[in-house]
């Protein structure tokens, strides 16, 4: 398998609205993201840019349809397409989610589109690992794979997700890609169900219960408060709290590279690239700072 390459500082998510933009005004990035299956043609305009952009810009590609945990296995075209992006477009990382998608409806096989939460259980670890190792082989590298934003919990899960994911990289040879906004969405709808802990503190907890050299890359986002539910938007500007526990992490981990997240109601790219900004200056800034 393919090793990776020293950690890039700081990138973003590169969205429909600021394709053109970005190519014309070439902003100082170390890396962007783009979600694979928006290039899954194998030709066009989508494709084209992208490959343009692969010539200013190292390329992340982030992936929301593997379903890594589903009992059903991972969609042979679907890896089929992604096998050919990657080989297509050398992205310096590959990631996607701790999650489930595809099952059974009938003798039909059903994709919900959608990142559907996974119990944590060793039943269910045995199938996300089967899966992951299956993509790894397919790309012949190693695979990001990102903790849940999840708005339930299975009564049936007999681990924590941080055990649950830790056993996921060792058994598997795996890096983590740690969404810092998803650990706060979920600790503060935790809050909300009745939990008496301090959100932020329990965040840090959470990174402090995962190796340092399991993880090789953070997410970072905005979410929105829904009255008796926070959901994971990426609608909006990083808020303090996140701040707060994403320095906590670049000071656990030891500065791995950082991508903001901007999904919905996207504002100008200059917003975007003052949050990259600040998200490498907390990088530099957390690097010699004991966690």
């Amino acid at each position: 398998m393919a090793i990776f390459s020293s950690p890039l500082s700081a990138g973003m998510g590169w969205r429909h609205p600021h394709y053109a933009e970005l190519l014309e005004s070439k902003p100082e990035l170390d890396f962007i993201e783009v979600h694979s299956e928006n290039f899954f043609g194998q030709g066009g305009a989508a494709l084209a840019l992208l490959e343009q952009a692969r010539r200013t810009y190292p390329v992340s590609l982030h992936g929301v349809g593997l379903g890594l945990g589903s009992l059903a296995g991972v969609d042979p075209w679907h890896l089929d397409q992604l096998a050919r992006l990657v080989e297509r477009i050398e992205p310096v990382r590959v990631s996607d989610h701790a999650c489930f998608a595809r099952g059974l409806w009938g003798d039909a096989t059903v994709h919900a589109a959608d990142l559907l939460p996974i119990p944590f259980h060793e039943s269910a670890l045995d199938v996300l690992c089967v899966n992951v190792q299956q993509v790894q082989e397919r790309l012949k590298r190693p695979l990001l794979v990102e903790n849940l934003s999840a708005y339930l919990a299975y009564s049936s899960s007999s681990m924590s997700e941080t055990d649950f994911l830790s056993s996921l990289v060792r058994r598997t040879g795996c890096s983590l890609l740690v969404d810092v906004n998803n650990i706060y969405v979920n600790a503060l709808n935790d809050g909300l169900a009745g939990s008496t802990a301090d959100p932020v503190h329990a965040c840090m907890k959470w990174l402090d219960r995962i190796a340092p050299g399991a993880v090789a890359e953070l997410h970072l986002a905005g979410h929105r408060h829904c009255g008796d539910i926070v959901i994971d938007d990426h609608g909006s500007q990083v808020c303090d709290e996140v701040w707060q526990i994403y320095r906590h992490a670049q000071a656990r981990f030891g500065g791995v590279a950082a991508l903001l997240e901007w999904d919905t109601d996207i504002p100008p790219l200059q917003v975007l690239l003052d949050e990259v900004s600040r998200a490498r200056e907390l990088s530099v800034a957390s690097a010699d700072v004991p966690a």
